[in-house]
């Protein structure tokens, strides 16, 4: 066989020591031993796709390392069996619900226990680590005695995500190991980083190729291997009074990206390195404690629901898309960059559009995107190669898929549509990236209007997740299934929604963004409207959010759902009118309610003297999203509250440690919810009104 096979074959098949025995004495382990004496321990839990730590697998992990102990092999390789990595973290499903912090101590207690009982064996111990290595699967391999990588492998601790800090004595073990001013940075950020990286830190020893894992693993065991070790730096970084500057300087930084009041995590996790970061174990010891309390805030519940939220909607999209070329009409700036996102996701993407200037545009937007999240200049190469300018729009011929992005006009959709069917091949599918067009009035010119579905992309593509896949009565299902798994093959999410005036998103924050704008019109500072959603924890205020979108576009999406809705949404002033036949049209030309100068909107700070935030401020702005969102329930445009409360995080930034807009409303009592909006309402109008559907919200 030629060699460059066997090489390429060699780096994909694991190295997993010898052969085990089929009946082993374990269900989530195997347990062999090589001609050396070495002891293999592979992970492979029983049922699932990637490794996690239950409370099972650590019973049966302890279970292993007494026989081994009792054994005494020569040394210890601990490696995992699954394609597609290490270890993912801990099993996240143990920690819903948890509500008392005395219980979760206790099994963190049991947990601890069994990675010190790895880090004290009286044998060398190296950890052998290919694809993900995450959150708990890293603090097993900081309890070995040596670490190889994987050419390709990545290493993380995203617990922050799940408003907790490392849990299995990694804030201990990695703050001991590499210098805490990067070794923090990465628990508070939950950034990952690849294996090469990982060695320059000194989180692992040597990085190698697959089909050197056997001599790699022997020079690791018989002291062949030069070790990974403290330096100086690292030493003094933890010394008292050092780290008593570290942490403030740290926090500062923490308080730039998420409020403590908030997002606690990473103020737990400061405090705990700045208590006890001189001796391990006084930080082994509080980990458990600290840990245990996050695990019971709000914020953390909230956000393990997000993570469940994320899994669903994952699932929602089913697997199995055909579509391998995908043709988008119009390279403006949701076109262009929907194209480059699914050419960068590995699919074949013609690009149309009346002139050059938009297409090339487009294509520097994608270079300058695939920079950032392409880690291999010719994995960049080849994603710009896949993204076709298409002028004569040639690729209609072959695309399995066709995404409309032209400007918000019936008309020249309905042309557009005209000119491609006839050139359409058979099983292909339409869709429109329409936002406020409702699906009955696009289908009305077609010939097949079952082929017709829309994908509603948000802005940026390549930040939010969420995709509206919307359909219309006359849809045959199977092209439903068809746009859901094509959203799951290029990494975003579906909510699966009927066609109604605003779909779900939009119909619920424009609300938001006019209420904004009436409040402007009784004089509000515009930062202090912004002020008070950040304070309930948006990602941006509705005036920067209506510069970031387009004031035209506010415009255009308040005035189509106003003729559905009418009175249920705040008046559209008449200045936002003039602001937009002036040009001033926010971030895209420089100018709207900020100036924007290099993507950001310039705020001078409030003044300490004068208005403040105020609850009602906030109700005002944040209580008619979930008020829509419980019509949309009532009204089947939607059919799961839960995908509800998922589309507003994953498509608006919803504040994410309150778990959605619905999930807010029953944390803080339907009732409660109710009574305010009725007094919003004999106050400010019957725009507050509460729906009719609270009443059988559950």
């Amino acid at each position: 066989m030629d060699s460059k096979i066997m090489t390429a074959l060699g780096d994909r098949v694991l190295a997993l020591g010898p052969q085990p025995a089929t009946d082993g004495p374990y269900k989530h382990f195997k347990l062999t031993r090589d001609a050396d004496g070495v002891a293999w321990l592979l992970f492979d839990r029983n049922g699932a796709s990637a490794n996690t730590l239950s409370s099972d697998v650590m019973e049966e992990f302890d279970a292993a390392l007494a026989a081994i102990e009792t054994e005494r092999p020569a040394g210890l390789v601990i490696r995992s069996a699954k394609p597609s990595g290490f270890i993912a973290g801990a099993d996240v499903n143990e920690f819903r619900g948890a509500a008392d912090p005395e219980m979760v101590e206790t099994r963190i207690r049991a947990a601890h226990a069994v990675v010190d009982h790895l880090e004290a064996l009286k044998l060398p111990t190296v950890a052998v680590i290919h694809g993900f290595c995450l959150g708990g699967g890293l603090e097993v391999a900081l309890a070995c005695q040596a670490r190889i990588a994987i050419d390709g492998a990545r290493f993380g601790f995203p617990e922050v995500m799940l408003g907790l800090h490392p849990g299995l004595g990694g804030t201990a073990r990695f703050t001991a190991l590499v210098n805490p001013t990067q070794s923090m940075a990465l628990m508070l950020t939950g950034r990952t980083i690849d294996a090469r990286r990982a060695k320059s830190l000194g989180l692992v020893d040597t990085v190698t190729q697959e089909r050197h894992v056997q001599g790699a693993v022997r020079d690791a065991l018989f002291g062949r291997l030069k070790r990974a070790k403290p330096g100086l730096l690292t030493r003094a970084a933890n010394l008292g009074s050092v780290r008593g500057l570290l942490a403030k300087r740290m926090r500062s930084e923490a308080a730039k990206a998420a409020p403590r009041e908030h997002y606690p995590a990473p103020y737990a996790l400061i405090d705990l390195w700045e208590t006890h970061g001189g001796s391990k174990t006084a930080m082994l010891k509080a980990e458990q404690a600290s840990f245990a309390k996050l695990m019971v805030t709000p914020t953390a519940q909230n956000l393990i629901r997000v993570f469940f939220l994320r899994e669903q909607m994952k699932k929602a999209a089913g697997s199995g898309s055909t579509v391998k070329h995908v043709h988008v009409i119009g390279a403006g700036a949701m076109g262009g960059d929907i194209a480059a996102w699914c050419a960068g996701q590995g699919l074949r993407v013609s690009l149309a559009d009346m002139k050059p200037e938009p297409i090339a545009g487009a294509v520097k937007r994608a270079a300058e995107l695939y920079g950032k999240i392409i880690r291999k200049p010719t994995d960049v190469r080849d994603a710009l190669d896949r993204l076709i300018p298409d002028m004569d729009g040639e690729g209609v011929r072959n695309a399995d898929l066709i995404i409309e992005a032209v400007p918000e006009k019936l008309e020249l959709k309905q042309k557009v549509y005209a000119g491609l069917e006839p050139r359409m091949k058979p099983g292909a599918i339409l869709a429109t990236n329409t936002s406020s067009i409702p699906l009955q009035d696009l289908r009305t010119t077609l010939a097949r209007p079952e082929r017709l579905v829309g994908l509603h992309f948000f802005n940026p593509v390549s930040r939010l997740q969420l995709v509206e896949v919307v359909s219309h009565d006359g849809n045959e299902l199977e092209v439903l299934k068809e746009a859901l798994a094509f959203v799951g093959a290029i990494d975003r999410l579906p909510l699966a929604v009927k066609s109604s005036p605003g779909f779900l998103v939009n119909r619920a924050l424009t609300p938001y963004m006019l209420e904004a704008m009436v409040m402007l019109d009784e004089k509000t500072d515009q930062r202090l409207i912004d002020a008070a959603a950040e304070q309930f924890g948006m990602p941006m205020g509705p005036i920067e959010l209506a510069d970031q979108v387009g004031l035209d576009i506010c415009l255009d999406v308040g005035d189509m759902l106003r003729t559905k809705f009418g009175d249920l949404l705040p008046p559209t002033p008449a200045w936002l009118r003039e602001k937009v036949a002036k040009g001033e049209l926010g971030r895209k030309t420089g100018k709207g309610f900020y100036t924007w100068k290099d993507g950001k909107a310039e705020k001078a700070p409030l003044p300490d003297t004068g208005p403040r935030v105020t609850d009602q401020m906030i109700d005002r702005l944040v209580l008619p999203m979930s008020n829509v969102c419980v019509a949309a329930l009532r009204e089947g445009i939607v059919d799961d509250a839960d995908a509800v409360d998922g589309a507003m995080i994953f498509g608006t930034g919803y504040a994410p440690f309150r778990g959605g807009p619905l999930n807010y409303a029953r944390t803080r009592g339907v009732e409660n919810i109710v009574s305010t909006l009725r007094a919003l309402a004999e106050r400010f109008g019957e725009r507050f009104a509460p729906d009719p559907g609270w009443d059988n919200f559950k």
